[in-house]
């Protein structure tokens, strides 16, 4: 079994790899990874092409959602998407900030921040940054966001609470979170837990929606709801690299249900203390 700095690495040179190659490569592959099917589609990304500030080079069809789709992003907003890729979240939310707005995209690829600033170069943005970093260790201060999104990047990471702690931390209070991710609804067969290319290719490091729902909750994140819900069906020449004839119709008939969600919550405004002496409070 890896452990967590050895799946990093793997992730890390995966996405070095994804960041070199088309749009093209990418969508006939389990989420970017290398088990490339014959249905040439992305069977995880939702199409972006229809949102504002669209940017065709930045879209790299990594995604298993449309979070700045359900964002709730406000002109002059502060964004950060975390693992941000070739940038494409970042400039969809920042068409919806506008001038006055800031738009800080995380990624822990040195590839993929490379491509990224190449494309905002493009774009004559000066409110756009791109910096890399850990998403576990925000490379961010505290309070500065008023919106966070992520797009299919959290089942990547081998500790999820910190991710969800650190979005928490660097929210403003009454700030918000839009998230996509996937999750699983039973359980996967275990031999995928031991093949680091689902890893990289957002399977095997998913976790429970309930699991993935409570850490929400537990760090003190309020009014939390899905505002996307939808089943990602894996094709069975994908299924075939891993598991037999026989493992890939016993999971097929099984329980087992893997789903992309887009998942919304709240951080509390802080409360003001109570005023407990006469003339404590001004």
């Amino acid at each position: 079994m890896q452990t967590e700095n050895e799946l990093k690495e793997i992730v890390k040179q995966k996405y070095s790899e994804i960041a070199l190659q088309g749009k093209e490569a990418n969508q006939s592959s389990c989420c970017g990874a290398s088990c490339c099917s014959t249905e040439v589609y992305n069977i995880m990304s939702d199409d972006y092409t229809k949102l504002e500030g669209y940017n065709a080079d930045a879209d790299l069809g990594l995604g298993c959602g449309l979070p700045t789709e359900f964002a709730k992003i406000k002109a002059g907003h502060t964004v950060i998407d975390l693992g941000s890729g070739a940038g494409n979240d970042c400039f969809v939310a920042r068409k919806q900030t506008g001038e006055k707005g800031k738009v800080i995209g995380i990624d822990f690829t040195p590839a993929m921040i490379e491509k990224a600033r190449m494309n905002a170069e493009k774009t004559g943005f000066h409110n756009v940054e791109f910096r890399q970093g850990d998403i576990e260790q925000i490379p961010v201060t505290s309070n500065v966001a008023d919106v966070v999104v992520s797009n299919c990047v959290l089942n990547l990471v081998p500790n999820k609470q910190a991710v969800i702690e650190e979005i928490f931390r660097v929210l403003k209070p009454g700030g918000h979170f839009s998230i996509s991710d996937i999750v699983l609804e039973g359980a996967l067969p275990s031999k995928w837990k031991a093949i680091a290319e689902l890893y990289a290719g957002c399977v095997s490091g998913a976790i429970q929606k309930e699991v993935y729902l409570e850490l929400i909750v537990a760090a003190g994140f309020k009014n939390v709801s899905l505002q996307k819900d939808k089943a990602i069906i894996i094709p069975d020449d994908i299924l075939g690299n891993h598991l037999t004839a026989e493992e890939v119709q016993e999971y097929k008939n099984g329980n087992t249900k893997i789903t992309s969600i887009t998942v919304y919550a709240e951080k509390p405004v802080e409360e003001k203390a109570a005023c407990c002496e006469p003339g404590c409070c001004n």
